[in-house]
């Protein structure tokens, strides 16, 4: 990717850029400035600010710009009078001259959503793969950022080797939980999973704030009949409630739902976030939805309050629509991951005879995104065998 033609704007506090591929993006000086990329800018060694935002000029400028011979960005901003270059691809990358339109609830361009019809393709890699081939990691944790959940094969069937999993792209979190959970039914359980009863579809720990943003479920045994394990995809589920009831969707972004948690000695999580959460321009970025955890909703203008409950409802059926599951039974050694702020689980009622025992555990999104992220650039400059 290349630059062809770079134009310094009216009263010269920007420029515009065109690529190769016709394609166009305009830069303001200041912008520029604070993005340079020299080494008295920015930390060769990690990339981390040198300067702050008070060290530039209130006032920037653009003095002279142009294309280079090898397609990239050369521009002097003043008052400085500092030499700036830029590479085509990273302004491409970093372009934020975009249309500002879109609608809220859109979802960022890796991820895809999905329904039922994903059943035929459920990303699945193997334990010994992973946990050996780099490449094979990258491609298991892509399609974790990309479908918000995967399974895993040839786990060992000892308990917390679902931590060796996690440990392979970042931390475990530990919780009131312990570092690992068990998932097997129990007398006078602290919580419904610890029984045998199926489980509606839900994200875990909305309880929690910062929610655990990935969940680990690895089976040890299981021997029952039914036990399959379910999960949709809440955003998905979202984009259609968007589609069918758009007042509906509006609610559930618009207003804050309340979570609850006192099931154990000495333990009291509270949170209140929406059940639906955009960022301030629209970007669907999670889903929350645990009916055994609600709290009384309380942030709701009484005007409103109907018509949120109308919208609960529906948002739950269409979770809880077959059309929008993928099921799948896991056998010892087999585990799945789930994005917590994305994906919902399930689990189906299973019988009181045979085993099943499932042990979980909580890590967070930033590490996977982060082992992701150092092994794509590595494949790129072919540093990974």
């Amino acid at each position: 990717m290349k630059l062809t033609d770079v134009t310094i704007l009216a009263g010269d506090e920007a420029l515009r850029v065109a690529w190769d591929d016709r394609a166009t993006a305009r830069f303001h000086a200041l912008w520029l400035r604070d993005n340079a990329l020299d080494a008295a800018t920015r930390g060769p060694g990690n990339g981390q600010r040198l300067i702050t935002l008070l060290d530039i000029p209130r006032q920037v400028t653009v003095a002279h710009a142009s294309v280079t011979p090898d397609g990239d960005l050369a521009v002097t901003v003043a008052p400085e009078m500092k030499d700036l270059t830029f590479p085509a691809g990273w302004l491409r990358s970093h372009s934020y001259d975009r249309d500002p339109s879109a609608e809220p609830g859109w979802v960022a361009p890796q991820i895809e959503t999905w329904d039922s019809g994903l059943q035929a393709r459920v990303p699945t890699a193997g334990w010994p793969a992973v946990a050996q081939d780099r490449q094979a990691l990258a491609a298991w944790l892509a399609a974790v950022r990309r479908l918000g959940f995967a399974v895993l094969t040839g786990l060992p069937t000892e308990p917390g080797a679902l931590c060796r999993v996690a440990e392979r792209f970042g931390h475990v979190r530990e919780t009131n939980y312990g570092r690992w959970f068990e998932v097997r039914a129990e007398v006078n359980p602290s919580n419904l999973a610890y029984t045998n009863l199926g489980l509606q579809a839900h994200t875990d720990n909305p309880y929690r704030d910062p929610v655990p943003t990935l969940q680990l479920l690895a089976c040890l045994e299981n021997s029952v009949d039914g036990g399959d394990s379910v999960v949709v995809d809440g955003f998905r589920a979202a984009e259609r409630l968007r589609s069918e009831d758009r007042r509906a969707f509006d609610l559930l972004s618009g207003y804050c739902a309340r979570f609850d948690y006192s099931g154990a000695a000495g333990v009291r999580l509270r949170a209140r976030r929406p059940m639906i959460e955009l960022a301030p321009d629209g970007e669907l970025i999670a889903v929350r939805f645990n009916n055994r955890s609600a709290a009384p909703l309380t942030d709701i203008p009484f005007d409103h309050m109907a018509g949120y409950y109308a919208a609960c409802r529906r948002f739950a059926e269409i979770v809880e629509d077959p059309a929008m599951a993928v099921t799948f039974k896991l056998a010892p050694g087999e585990l799945f991951i789930v994005d917590n702020t994305r994906v919902l689980h399930a689990r189906k009622a299973f019988s009181g005879s045979g085993r099943r025992w499932l042990q979980g555990c909580y890590a967070d999104k930033d590490g996977l995104l982060s082992t992701l992220a150092a092994i794509e650039e590595e494949l790129t400059l072919g540093e990974v065998a």
